[in-house]
């Protein structure tokens, strides 16, 4: 299909086909990237590193190929050494070569992986393409980073703006996202808020649902409600940390390099079983929801999507052991034995001893993690009730 990409969209879109191979070229003569190059093989010369990448690169000519040629491999690479498989069910969509393309709306779980898992999956599930994702651009240091995500199908969202600012960005990125759907024809991920749900209570803003109706109607992005269930959150330390770090000073903030450590420790670290898990898309009960008022019509919305990310959850003995200890019952012992709780403990031990701050709440923080690790539960209980 050909199109014309409007103007507007140049600040926030990924490169298009014609502009691949020059910013490959850029990316290898950048030289904070030639250094992060050199820390994965740093016995070849610069000269052979670059080499054996523009050989690689040869037949690229999509960002579609360069994630195939490129970012599969490591991402296959991360799955076999930092999980213990990553499953994935989208058997409630239709068959993958529809005409269509989908708008996942999923819970959000880590800032670079969501994404990349979702990539893996549907190439290997023959969906005809990946999805095309918004990365905030407080995560894009340096020019290199963004130049890889650009390249890597990624579109620009804009923090930190003023309100009037914020609703200029929110305009074009909404048109951006229809024009992606409708005229790329490309996929498109997007977390079902923002930043990460500390405590693992995933809930949509209808913030977000509202920004993608500014470009055009909802049906027309497919939307798909996508479930990500991890059974172990190798950030889960760091976020109760961070409980911790603003319950002690309720003006602290994250540095920019404390964003790069949850990346880092994100794609890295373990994470046990994986899941990804894709309901109906919306369009198939959104009519229901017509006859609201506006201002009811976002609400309840968001409340109809996350019943259906909530009762998709993929469960594991962790979820029960930590609903259970926090709850002082044995009302889910059926779903786990002691071994499963041996491990479980040993692996919260584990994780609490990197926590190094000052005046440490080992009480406080164990109750953060397992709260973390109860509220899939919770809400999967729920969401269910609902159901009936």
């Amino acid at each position: 299909m050909s199109y014309t990409i409007p103007a507007e969209f140049d600040e926030i879109r990924p490169f298009e086909p014609s502009e691949m191979r020059q910013a490959f070229d850029e990316l290898l003569a950048d030289r904070q990237f030639s250094l992060v190059l050199k820390g994965f093989a740093p016995w070849l010369p610069k000269v052979v590193r670059n080499g054996l990448l523009r050989l690689a690169f040869t037949g690229v000519k999509t960002p579609l190929d360069f994630q195939k040629r490129f970012m599969k491999p490591v991402v296959k690479w991360i799955i076999r050494k930092h999980t213990d498989g990553c499953t994935f069910d989208d058997s409630l969509l239709p068959p993958p070569r529809a005409k269509g393309r989908y708008t996942f709306v999923s819970n959000h779980r880590d800032i670079v992986l969501d994404a990349a898992f979702l990539d893996v999956m549907l190439v290997e599930h023959d969906h005809p393409t990946t999805v095309e994702i918004g990365i905030g651009d407080n995560l894009l240091i340096y020019p290199w980073i963004k130049r890889l995500v650009r390249m890597n199908k990624a579109f620009t969202v804009r923090r930190g703006l003023t309100a009037h600012e914020m609703m200029r960005s929110s305009q074009l990125m909404s048109s951006y996202i229809h024009f992606a759907v409708t005229q790329k024809r490309e996929n498109i991920w997007i977390a079902q808020r923002e930043g990460r749900a500390k405590d693992s209570d995933d809930r949509t803003q209808d913030s977000v649902l509202k920004m993608l109706a500014m470009g055009g109607p909802l049906q027309e992005l497919n939307i798909v409600p996508l479930t990500i269930s991890y059974e172990f959150d190798p950030c889960d330390y760091l976020k109760a940390q961070e409980f911790q770090q603003k319950r002690d000073n309720p003006t602290f903030k994250k540095s920019r390099q404390d964003d790069l450590d949850n990346m880092k420790t994100g794609i890295f670290g373990y994470k046990g079983r994986v899941h990804y898990h894709c309901a109906v898309p919306i369009n198939t009960w959104i009519a229901g929801l017509d006859d609201l008022p506006r201002k009811d019509f976002f609400t309840a919305l968001s409340h109809r999507i996350d019943r259906e990310l909530h009762a998709s959850y993929r469960l594991y003995p962790c979820n029960y052991i930590a609903l259970d200890e926090l709850e002082g019952n044995h009302e889910y012992a059926a779903h786990y034995t002691p071994k499963d709780k041996e491990r479980f403990e040993k692996y919260l031990s584990g994780q609490l001893a990197k926590i190094r701050i000052p005046n440490k709440d080992e009480a406080f923080l164990r109750e953060r993690m397992l709260t973390m690790y109860a509220n899939p539960l919770r809400n999967y209980l729920k969401a269910k009730g609902d159901k009936g």
